[in-house]
C-alpha cells in the first residue's frame, strides 16, 4: 500500500510559479507510475501529467504542456509538480496519485490519492 501526503499550494500571481511536493510512504513507490491531476470548484477532477516508475517517460494534459514538468526523486520516495507561468485558470486543488498501468490519464485507474494541496492564482 502507498500513502501519498502533497505540499507546496499557496496563493501566487498569474505568471509565478510554484513546486508541488508528493511523498509517500511504502517501500513499493519506485515501482509505481504516478500522476497528479486538479478539481476546480464545480468541475471533474482532471489529469494534468504523469510520470513513468523509472523516470524515464513523462506525458502532459496539453493545458499544461511546456509550462509544468513532473518528476522525480525514488531515493526520496517524492515526485514533484513544477509549475511556471501560472494563470488564474490554473486554480484548483492539485492531488498526486499513484498507478500500475502506463499511461493511464483517468482518474478512475489510480489505485491511491493523496488528500490535495490548493492552488490559488490571482489574476
Amino acid at each position: 500500500q502507498v500513502q501519498l501526503v502533497e505540499s507546496g499550494g499557496g496563493l501566487v500571481q498569474a505568471g509565478g510559479s510554484l513546486r508541488l511536493s508528493c511523498a509517500a510512504s511504502g517501500r513499493t513507490f519506485s515501482s509505481y507510475n504516478m500522476g497528479w491531476f486538479r478539481q476546480a470548484p464545480g468541475k471533474e477532477r482532471e489529469f494534468v501529467a504523469a510520470i513513468r516508475w523509472s523516470g524515464d517517460y513523462t506525458y502532459y494534459a496539453d493545458s499544461v504542456k511546456g509550462r509544468f514538468t513532473i518528476s522525480r526523486d525514488n531515493a526520496k520516495n517524492t515526485v514533484y509538480l513544477q509549475m511556471n507561468s501560472l494563470k488564474p485558470e490554473d486554480t484548483a486543488v492539485y492531488y498526486c496519485a499513484a498507478v500500475t498501468y502506463w499511461i493511464a490519464t483517468r482518474s478512475q485507474r489510480y489505485d491511491y490519492w493523496g488528500q490535495g494541496t490548493q492552488v490559488t492564482v490571482s489574476s
